[in-house]
């Protein structure tokens, strides 16, 4: 059986009047049916570009350059946009990290969500508000049917976030797409949210792509990691072992900065240097002026090398020893 997701060597570019941003370049992962994936990077490194490319929303001056995105066995690369706003927020769910992309501020929640449900199945309206008024309690806000009569701007920031995920969860689709959905929550309405996704997830089969920087949220959550960076995932395998032995210097870099009890009274350890510039990315590995391990070899492109079984890196020069231990 196929998996629900399969990206392979997806491109997405912008092609502004400075120059090519490689924002996407040549990313390839895959999600099974009931499990979550974990995109993780630095901003910058383009895991929401990935997620708006799977859904079709890369506006100009960007573009899909190459690559291609099975859903299902189907290509959604090479769909209209009829075709498309047919599967959005039906088998396919986005959650922005602004509650506000998904919410009309002019318009009641009642109507929006009454009008989500409809757009995709042939229910009566009763039904359609049940199913709304279920979803507002699932993600723990209370009183659902008056809050179901209010606008967006009497809402807080976290109760619009927890709106909007509803929305995506009405339709109990195939694939979310999440993009640092917790950011604005606090922690305990965050692992309530987590603890409702794996639910989602081993209930229905729903396949989740989960976007973040938060390692931890990631440990708890994703059964796979595939971190990214300038534009390339640069290590990918299942979180457990990918957060126990890192293979990829930025990776390390990424674990090491993570503040922990273990280091109590000592400096937090940083990434020396800075992102480069998607414009002008340097010949070879795009992390090596950042790298502890660089070497001459390193100006090379590095290839994406399967290091352990289930394991793989785009490093020449990875931490091996670790993850043989």
């Amino acid at each position: 059986m196929p998996p629900t997701l399969e990206v392979r060597n997806l491109r997405t570019h912008f092609f502004t009047r400075a120059g090519v941003v490689k924002a996407v370049d040549d990313v390839s992962f895959a999600v099974d049916r009931g499990k979550v994936l974990g995109l993780v990077g630095e901003s910058g490194s383009g895991k929401s570009v990935t997620g708006f490319s799977i859904l079709g929303l890369v506006d100009p001056p960007g573009r899909i350059a190459g690559g291609s995105i099975l859903f299902q066995g189907q290509d959604l690369a090479g769909l209209s946009e009829e075709e498309m706003r047919r599967l959005r927020g039906n088998r396919i769910a986005m959650i922005f990290q602004d509650p506000m992309m998904t919410l009309n501020p002019v318009l009641r929640i009642d109507t929006q969500m009454i009008e989500t449900v409809l757009a995709h199945a042939k229910v009566s309206r009763e039904e359609a508000r049940q199913r709304a008024r279920d979803a507002l309690g699932q993600v723990g806000i209370p009183s659902p049917e008056e809050r179901l009569r209010a606008y967006p701007h009497q809402f807080s920031g976290g109760m619009r976030q927890r709106v909007a995920i509803a929305i995506a969860l009405l339709h109990k689709p195939d694939l979310i797409v999440a993009d640092e959905p917790t950011t604005a929550l606090d922690v305990t309405i965050q692992g309530q949210i987590l603890a409702e996704a794996q639910k989602l997830c081993a209930e229905s089969g729903t396949a989740l792509i989960w976007i973040t920087h938060d390692l931890s949220v990631v440990a708890g959550l994703a059964d796979d990691i595939a971190v990214m960076y300038a534009g390339k995932v640069v290590e990918e395998g299942p979180v457990t072992q990918v957060l126990d032995a890192p293979l990829h210097p930025y990776t390390v870099g990424l674990i090491g900065s993570v503040p922990s009890r273990n280091h109590r009274g000592e400096p937090l350890r940083q990434i020396p240097g800075m992102t480069p510039s998607l414009l002008n990315l340097p010949a070879g590995c795009a992390f090596r002026a950042r790298c502890p391990r660089a070497e001459a070899r390193c100006a090379e492109p590095p290839p994406m090398a399967e290091y352990r079984p289930g394991r793989f890196a785009r490093c020449i020069h990875p931490y091996e020893e670790a993850a043989a231990a």
